[in-house]
């Protein structure tokens, strides 16, 4: 989850709100590729989640990257929760579970993200190793109950805590027991936007399936491929979804204002201090008449940090956030910018993409989200496979990636970092099915060597 955001500039009208949207807009020359990943920590000797405080916990590893790294610490109420690289503008955060976070820097390239990546990993065993602390690269923590896991020290999450189970029966499970990996993209113009955001809303379901990777529950199979992907159909229906509204005519910045306003807040943020405001109005804010803040008119900080607290499949900020994927083992973490770079950066396979997709209905793009969890590759829509449109999709990133020709030093193009999920397609056995198979087989009905298999 994003950094809050500091600028109190005071918002005037809805304008405003459409106008931050816009500033995000880049010639295409300046498009850059952000990738974000999270990954469960666990103590090595016993495979257990880690506390926070202790010496060998979730503070030790946070000290430890910061001398390590140099990057200012981030701090809340005297516990440091993060590190921000103020010069690139990287930064590594805490998920409310402890799950650890890199939050990337823009770059040009995937060759460089994934530079940044394995630098990453590196430097993070280089602290862990001595500590006991290993990182496990899955989409939900695969024998833990929440109950044994430890609750960071962020005022938003404690809010959110207790906000999760009045809209859904799962929003605690999204919070504590999962993990994503994420690209961020940018767009050109508002109709780039709209384009974008339409293509990768349909298609995010591909991406699940691809990186479905969650098949465990507290040490058993749980029916699903992907139950991350499962514990979002009941998290929050506000702030979550298919946004079908996207696809209808009038779509732009300010439809998404408009919904952003109708989606309920959790906080308001007032130097360290969090607001509990859950279930209230921004509109409210905005006018002045929030009960908790009266007479407080809303900043440009107060609206950056409630767009990050809306949670649909792919999410407008200053740039577009693909949220559909499963974490996976750190070889296959530069395949997922490597396959929406190659779709949507790309204007024919952008194009191709489209065509893949606008006929369907916003009934069979959603019956798509509710079957691929389960399902993977074997959900249908408009009487295809996932699977057959995975390989169409994987085709057209690579086609996209060639055509991009950016090169790292060997000379080897992006399409490289397409294999482990052409590998994927052409077995057509989602990552969780090879999971579960171990289970069944070599595992002997245990899931405890997937800390051993599936550590970074």
């Amino acid at each position: 989850m994003a950094r809050d955001v500091i600028d109190m500039t005071p918002l005037q009208s809805r304008d405003d709100l459409v106008a931050w949207f816009a500033e995000g807009e880049k010639p295409k020359d300046r498009f850059r590729i952000g990738t974000e990943h999270e990954k469960f920590p666990f103590t090595i000797a016993r495979h257990e989640p880690l506390p926070y405080d202790g010496p060998r916990g979730i503070r030790a590893l946070l000290e430890g990257m910061q001398m390590i790294l140099g990057w200012e610490p981030i701090m809340e109420a005297g516990h440091i929760i993060g590190l921000v690289d103020v010069t690139k503008g990287g930064a590594i955060s805490l998920e409310p579970g402890g799950q650890f976070e890199l939050s990337g820097a823009p770059e040009e390239t995937i060759h460089q993200t994934c530079s940044e990546l394995q630098a990453h990993l590196a430097q993070l065993r280089e602290v862990a190793a001595p500590l006991g602390i290993g990182f496990l690269g899955l989409g939900m923590a695969p024998t833990w109950t929440r109950t044994e896991i430890a609750v960071m020290p962020k005022g938003r999450y404690r809010i959110m805590t207790n906000y999760m189970p009045k809209v859904g029966t799962l929003g605690l499970d999204m919070m504590y027991r999962t993990c994503t990996v994420q690209t961020n993209l940018d767009f050109s113009s508002e109709a780039d936007m709209v384009k974008k955001l339409r293509v990768s809303v349909a298609l995010q379901p591909i991406a699940t399936a691809l990186f479905a990777n969650s098949p465990f529950t507290e040490g058993k199979p749980n029916g699903f491929l992907s139950f991350r992907s499962e514990i979002w159909r009941d998290t929050d229906a506000d702030r979550s979804g298919m946004i079908p509204w996207a696809f209808e005519p009038g779509m732009g910045y300010e439809r998404w204002v408009d919904y952003a306003l109708d989606v309920p807040m959790y906080f308001v943020k007032r130097g360290d201090r969090y607001i509990d405001v859950a279930g209230r109005s921004f509109r409210d804010l905005m006018n002045g008449t929030l009960a908790e803040l009266p007479g407080e008119r809303a900043t440009l900080s107060d609206w950056a940090n409630h767009i990050s607290t809306i949670f649909p499949e792919v999410r407008l900020k200053r740039y577009l956030e693909m949220r559909g994927s499963d974490a996976v083992p750190w070889r296959s973490l530069p395949s997922l910018p490597a396959f929406w770079v190659g779709l949507l950066y790309d204007d024919a396979c952008l194009d191709a993409a489209w065509d893949i997709a606008k006929h369907w209905t916003a009934e069979e793009r959603q019956a798509l989200r509710d079957q691929v969890p389960r399902l993977g590759f074997k959900a249908t829509i408009a009487g295809r496979t996932i699977l057959d449109i995975a390989r169409e999709c994987l085709a057209l990133a690579r086609a996209g990636l060639t055509r991009r020709n950016r090169q790292d030093w060997m000379g080897r193009d992006e399409t490289r970092y397409l294999a482990p999920l052409e590998d994927i397609a052409e077995r057509g056995e989602t990552p969780a099915e090879t999971l579960l198979a171990k289970y069944h087989g070599a595992w002997a009905g245990s899931v405890d060597p997937v800390f051993n298999e599936y550590a970074y």
